[in-house]
C-alpha cells in the first residue's frame, strides 16, 4: 500500500459544485481507497491504494467523484513522498523570497513543457513573479497586489489542470500527512 494525496479542483465554489469532505471520504472510500481522511473542505484528500499508475488512480477518482455528484471533479494527485518533496521545495521557495505578502501553490496535474514553463514565468509585474518546479507553479506575491485575487498575475489558464492552495494549507498537509 502506498499513501497518495489528492487535491480536487472547483469544487464548494458555489450552489451547484457543492462536494463536502464527509462525502468526498464516502465516495473515495467507496471506489476502494483505503485510510481515507480529509482536511479542510477545500478538496484535500489522504488514502492508501494499491494502485500504482497515477493517471489510474485520477481516473477512478474522477470517475467516482462525478458519478455520485453528477460534474465533474478534477483530481490531482501524488504520492506521499512526492508531496513531501513539493512542500519542502515551496517552504525553500519561500524562504528565499522573505516579505512575500502570499504564496499560493498550483498543483499540476502533468508538468508543463519548456515553452510553456518560460511563457508562465514570464509572467512578472509589480504584483510579483512566477516559479516552475515540476507539477508545481508558484505565485509569489509582494505586498500591495490586490488582496483576495487568486490570480493576480494571469497565469492559471497557462497551467492546464491545476489547483491551488496556499503555502500555509501545502504546509500543514506536509506536516500531517508525509
Amino acid at each position: 500500500m502506498t499513501t497518495h494525496l489528492a487535491f480536487l479542483r472547483a469544487i464548494n465554489l458555489g450552489a451547484t459544485r457543492v462536494f463536502p469532505k464527509d462525502d468526498i471520504r464516502r465516495v473515495t472510500e467507496a471506489a476502494g481507497f483505503e485510510n481515507v481522511q480529509t482536511h479542510i473542505n477545500t478538496g484535500n484528500i489522504r488514502f492508501d491504494t494499491r494502485m500504482r499508475s497515477r493517471p489510474r488512480i485520477e481516473q477512478t477518482l474522477e470517475r467516482a467523484f462525478a458519478a455520485d455528484r453528477g460534474f465533474d471533479v478534477p483530481a490531482i494527485t501524488f504520492r506521499a513522498d512526492e508531496f513531501a518533496a513539493l512542500a519542502a521545495d515551496a517552504i525553500a521557495l519561500d524562504d528565499e523570497n522573505p516579505g512575500l505578502a502570499r504564496h499560493y501553490v498550483y498543483l499540476l496535474k502533468n508538468e508543463l513543457d519548456a515553452d510553456t514553463v518560460a511563457h508562465v514565468e514570464a509572467r512578472r509585474s509589480d504584483a510579483g513573479r512566477m516559479v516552475v518546479r515540476g507539477r508545481a507553479a508558484h505565485a509569489l506575491l509582494l505586498p500591495g497586489y490586490q488582496d483576495g485575487a487568486v490570480d493576480p498575475l494571469d497565469a492559471a489558464k497557462l497551467l492546464g489542470v491545476a489547483t491551488n492552495r496556499n503555502l500555509t494549507v501545502v504546509r500543514a498537509l506536509a506536516e500531517k500527512w508525509c
